[in-house]
This record gives C-alpha cells, sequence and structure tokens, in this order.
C-alpha cells in the first residue's frame, strides 16, 4: 500500500510537470524570440535560449508601435482594466446589499432582471450600446472605455449568496447598536467581503484587460488603443515583413500586468473561492 500510494504520487506530480512544460513552453518561445534578431528568429532552427537583444527590443518595443507607443497602450489597457474591476465589484456589491437587506416591492423581480443580463453579453448589445455611448460623448475617453462594461450580473448574484449567508443576528445587533444600514454595509459586511472582492478583482480585472471588440469599436484615436488592439495592429498586411522580436516582446509585456496580479492576489484569490468560513 505504501509503495503505491508512493507511486501515485510521483506519477501525479510527472502529470503536473508535464502539464506545466507543454503550457509554458510557448510563453518561454515567446521570450526567447523577443531576446533575439529577425534573422534568427526567420532563420530556422529557431534557437531555444535567450539571445542579446533584450534591451534592445524592449526598448524598441516600448518606444515603438504602428499607432502609438506600447508603453500608452499599456497605461490604457491598465487605466481601463482597474476602472471596469473596481466599478464592476463597487455596483456589484451595493446592488446586491439592497436587494438581500431592504424590504421593497419587486425586489426578486429586479434581481432576476439583473441576473437574465447574462444572456446578453457584450457583442449582442453592442450597437444599442455604441450609441448610448456615442450620445453621451464618451468617444475617445476612458469613461467609454469603462462606463458601458461594469455593470456585472455575475459578481452581483456572487455577493448576494454570501450575503445571505450572514448571520441575521449581525445586522440585528448593528440595528441594536444604532448602526444605520451604510455603518452596517461598511464596518461589517465590507471587510467580511475582502475575500470575495480580491478573487473577483483578478478575474474582472483579466477581463478589462483583454477586451478587443469594444476598445476598437470606442475609439478612434489611436492614443486611446489599448495593448490588445496593439499587438493586433503589428501585424503587418500584404507583403510587409513583422518585425517579430517587437511584437514577441509586445506580447510578454502584455502578460506581465495580468500574471503581477494574480500573483499577488493569489492567496486572496483561492480563499476567496474555497473558503467555507463564512
Amino acid at each position: 500500500m505504501v509503495q503505491s500510494r508512493g507511486l501515485g504520487i510521483w506519477l501525479t506530480h510527472l502529470g503536473l510537470i508535464v502539464g506545466i512544460l507543454f503550457i509554458f513552453f510557448p510563453i518561454w518561445l515567446a521570450f526567447v524570440a523577443s531576446t533575439v534578431s529577425q534573422q534568427d528568429i526567420v532563420r530556422p532552427p529557431m534557437p531555444l535560449l535567450p539571445g542579446d537583444k533584450l534591451v534592445e527590443n524592449y526598448g524598441r518595443a516600448l518606444s515603438a508601435g504602428i499607432n502609438a507607443p506600447v508603453a500608452r497602450m499599456l497605461f490604457n489597457s491598465a487605466v481601463m482594466a482597474v476602472g471596469i474591476a473596481v466599478g464592476k465589484i463597487a455596483i456589484s456589491i451595493i446592488s446586491a446589499f439592497a436587494i438581500v437587506y431592504f424590504r421593497f416591492p419587486g425586489r426578486q423581480i429586479f434581481f432576476w432582471l439583473i441576473f437574465l443580463t447574462l444572456m446578453l453579453p457584450v457583442e449582442v448589445r453592442i450597437v444599442p450600446t455604441y450609441e448610448v455611448a456615442a450620445s453621451f460623448g464618451m468617444l475617445n475617453s476612458y469613461s467609454g472605455l469603462i462606463f458601458p462594461l461594469i455593470a456585472s450580473a455575475t459578481a452581483t448574484f456572487l455577493f448576494r449568496q454570501f450575503f445571505m449567508t450572514v448571520p441575521d443576528e449581525l445586522a440585528e445587533a448593528a440595528r441594536v447598536d444604532g448602526a444605520r444600514p451604510m455603518r452596517f454595509f461598511f464596518d461589517i459586511l465590507l471587510p467580511m467581503s475582502r475575500t470575495n472582492i480580491a478573487a473577483l478583482f483578478v478575474i474582472l480585472f483579466i477581463y478589462g484587460w483583454n477586451q478587443y471588440l469594444w476598445p476598437l469599436l470606442i475609439t478612434t484615436d489611436p492614443s486611446m488603443n489599448t495593448i490588445v488592439m496593439g499587438i493586433k495592429q503589428m501585424f503587418p498586411s500584404g507583403d510587409d515583413t513583422a518585425d517579430w522580436p517587437v511584437i514577441m516582446a509586445t506580447s510578454i509585456l502584455a502578460m506581465l500586468p495580468p500574471v503581477a496580479v494574480v500573483v499577488g492576489m493569489q492567496t486572496f484569490f483561492i480563499r476567496g473561492l474555497v473558503d467555507s468560513e463564512k
């Protein structure tokens, strides 16, 4: 039994290692391609070890770009991702608080109307959303990139389910102590929700960072392009030759902020998904 168990553990770890290497290998190739010259990439076989062009290629990537510098597009993507994540969480947690703790006619109907919006992704309602954003003068602006995407039925549902697990005695005790509803929200519910907020922030940040269709539609000014749009624009059309070291360097730079968010908030992210002591 001991030997069988030990063999199973080794096989499990071996499978995990093989899976990690299988997933990581394309990323490693992209990094290697960002550190070598154009000739090293187009002339087979492609090297598997980093070259000596790292500083040069990444410097060119940050200052270059088809329509805007990559550094500017990274900033635009960061503003959009943080704005969407914070906006979705703020609106969702307040909406869930109102639905759970306030008694008003039709509150369940309002909740299900919010939940039904899951069936209407951005791609389905993109034309009327664009018309509304244009009528409010949100084209080529951070508000246009953020506000039309900050409503989240999923986050509202998750916060509602969490608030329903909070003992009613807490609300009763706060009411007896003279705490107003918003005092109860900020002093009790918000601290209890921090792991959920952290987990949702990671997911929503990546969601906002990877947006392509909506920024492509709402922005016509090159200075408002996001990094996902910038990578697509770097690929040449026709018979032009792609500058692969710069493209690969830009791709690596585009991955760093989401990776940093996931790694930095990993503990809260996992705890927010699996914590059962609520």
